[in-house]
């Protein structure tokens, strides 16, 4: 079993960073793979709505230049996933937001079924906010979401400052103790039986 962290900080080893390496370590103590992705400094792009992804069946976006495609990669090959982020203005980094809308709405089916969880790190406040804003992106794609003994938030602004919060620390290896447990429920089964979904019915109210 392989877990996927992505690190949506454009610090390579700042605070969201040492909180999923804390999830990851945990799991590892699991016998379960992980890999950490930085989604790094680079410019990304935001979904223009063009469809391609859809109407192409490419499976993935139709901009490859960024991280987007290097995550749509990846998802075929892992078992679940974490997404961390620092909180800017009780919102999410927008270039992790930007890539996930993209990642979702080019290969949202890769995840189904796939137990997920969001990370969010912050100097004070607005991590709640944020870490809401994560959830809805997999409350809509049939995504097992993950808890932990509190919500999955830790503190620290300065560099390494979040290795000082005990709690926020525990609080990840909760989340990985968890999302290990239900891996291996899951996976207990060659064949698991997932539910079966009605034909989706779009509803739309303008005419």
């Amino acid at each position: 079993m392989k877990v996927l962290l992505i690190n949506g900080s454009a610090r390579r080893e700042g605070n969201t960073f040492i909180a999923l390496t804390e999830a990851a370590q945990q799991l590892e103590k699991h016998g379960i793979e992980t890999e950490i992705f930085q989604l790094g400094n680079k410019p990304v792009r935001g979904c223009i709505a063009c469809g391609q992804c859809a109407t192409r069946g490419l499976g993935r976006c139709a901009f490859d230049d960024d991280a987007c495609n290097r995550i749509v990669e990846r998802l075929n090959d892992i078992d679940a996933l974490i997404v961390g982020s620092p909180v800017y203005y009780g919102q999410p980094n927008g270039a992790l937001l930007a890539v996930m809308q993209r990642v979702l709405f080019s290969s949202s089916g890769a995840l189904q079924n796939k137990p997920v969880a969001n990370v969010a790190i912050c100097r004070r406040g607005g991590a709640t906010a944020a870490f809401q804003t994560m959830n809805m992106m997999f409350e809509m794609i049939n995504t097992p979401i993950v808890t932990s003994q509190y919500w999955n938030i830790a503190y620290g602004m300065d560099p390494g400052q979040v290795s000082q919060d005990a709690e926020g620390l525990q609080t990840m290896r909760t989340l990985a103790d968890n999302m290990a447990w239900l891996l291996k429920k899951i996976h207990a089964d060659d064949n698991p039986e997932y539910p079966e979904r009605e034909e989706w019915q779009p509803t739309h109210f303008i005419r």
